[in-house]
């Protein structure tokens, strides 16, 4: 009896050691796994814009942009874009070209679809941000009160989102961003714009799923 029960005793602890092993090696290989993971994107995009009339006619830039964003923790992190546009003949005889840079916070949610575990395993993303930064306008026609100048620059605020659809590991596509551009270019009227930016291009993911 004292020898079943000193047995007994011994083959749970070997158990409980094995687990505690188990254990700390998964833990181990769960820290080497890169914590953070990279957002590549190019895209082609168009914004909405109004003229600053009377009658308040509408516009669009086209051009293209590039993004980058680094997640760090739980799809929480940080992103950077950079957006340009050319709008030409608004007003007889007048353009518009601007470039716009800024940066804040980003929100990733991922979602998977397809065979799990299989290697065409497919991924979709979904984020939200709020970015801050400036705007350079250039080329065009630039009215205040001191006179009119072809160039100039004000803050930009961009606030929206997207989806990325993954085809393979690492390549995608940016299906669809929607951003609203808040800019303070001198306009000969309120000095404001709220555009409406649509863009769509190719997105590369470096790093964890």
């Amino acid at each position: 009896m004292r020898n079943s029960i000193r047995g007994s005793l011994i083959l749970a602890g070997a158990c409980l050691l094995a687990g505690n092993v188990a254990w700390a090696q998964q833990t181990t290989s769960a820290q080497k796994q890169p914590a953070v993971s990279v957002d590549l994107a190019v895209t082609f995009a168009m914004e909405g814009a109004k003229l600053a009339t009377p009658s308040g006619g509408t516009f669009w830039l086209k051009g293209g942009g590039v993004d980058a964003a680094t997640t760090l923790w739980k799809g929480f992190g940080i992103a950077a874009a950079v957006n340009g546009g050319h709008a030409s003949n608004i007003a007889p005889g007048v353009d518009v070209n601007q470039i716009e840079y800024a940066g804040g916070p980003r929100y990733t949610y991922s979602a998977w679809s397809g065979r799990s575990g299989a290697s065409d395993n497919r991924r979709m993303e979904l984020f939200g941000q709020a970015l801050a930064g400036g705007v350079h306008g250039f080329g065009g026609v630039f009215p205040s009160s001191s006179g009119a100048t072809t160039s100039a620059n004000s803050f930009a605020l961009v606030a929206g989102g997207g989806i990325n659809l993954f085809l393979t590991k690492n390549l995608g596509l940016r299906l669809l961003e929607a951003d609203y551009a808040r800019t303070a270019l001198p306009n000969n009227g309120s000095n404001v714009q709220n555009d409406l930016r649509v863009s769509f291009g190719l997105a590369y993911h470096i790093g964890r799923h």
